[in-house]
């Protein structure tokens, strides 16, 4: 016999007030005018398709669960987080990769982020290539110098309303630090003192970010 519980009673109120609060962004224009995302395989939607690298997801049985049940260059069985919080924001697409975004699909933004990468430069690498965070805000700057040239004086005012999402830090763990064979790093640190080393080049490159005009940030480490 099924019992009906306070427990449950909020949890469905708790959905119901989710969904009366976004469905009117679905009918709207985005809460945000561009999401730019960056980070590793947990937000990755094709920037490592053409890339020489083990950390591609070009086949079954990626894609699975969606209706083409085809691989989509995600890291996942459907959607990834990104796609999920850019259905939330009321974009009526989703955020296209760096190695593919052109013309005016950039204003709403751009998804740099690419699996097996992390915030250590050689983290990942002995998968193949990958896009360091390093790269990852290169890769900013070239769509911020495209989005000037379209837009002009117009430029600043439209980063300073943008979010941006970042997901990474867990391959500094488990490709880099966890695999001693290729990185020296786990003898030149204890785990307190690679974890500090990583908050503070985490720190350096959100400094970086920040300077872009950015006012609207989410930073996350994959679990």
């Amino acid at each position: 016999m099924a019992f009906i519980t306070v427990d449950k009673i909020r949890v469905s109120a708790f959905f119901l007030l989710v969904l009366e609060n976004l469905h009117p962004s679905a009918l709207s224009a985005p809460q945000v005018p561009c999401f730019f995302i960056f980070g590793d395989s947990f937000v990755d939607n094709g920037n490592n398709n053409d890339l020489p690298t083990l950390a591609r997801v070009d086949y079954f049985p990626y894609g699975v669960d969606l209706p083409t049940r085809r691989p989509t260059r995600r890291f996942t069985n459907g959607l990834n987080t990104a796609d999920f919080l850019a259905e939330l924001l009321g974009f009526d697409d989703y955020i296209p990769p760096f190695a593919t975004a052109q013309g005016n699909e950039i204003f709403k933004g751009v998804n740099y982020a690419s699996g097996s990468a992390g915030i250590r430069d050689e983290t990942g690498e002995q998968l193949g290539v990958r896009i360091n965070l390093n790269n990852q805000l290169k890769n900013h700057n070239v769509t911020i110098s495209r989005i000037a040239g379209l837009l002009g004086n117009g430029t600043s005012e439209h980063l300073n309303k943008c979010l941006y999402y970042f997901v990474v830090g867990s391959n500094d763990y488990i490709n880099n630090y966890f695999v001693p064979e290729y990185y020296p790093t786990s003898s030149m640190y204890t785990p307190e003192q690679y974890a500090t080393d990583l908050v503070q080049q985490y720190s350096q490159h959100l400094k970086v970010s920040n300077s872009t005009t950015s006012n609207s940030e989410d930073y996350t480490f994959g679990p």
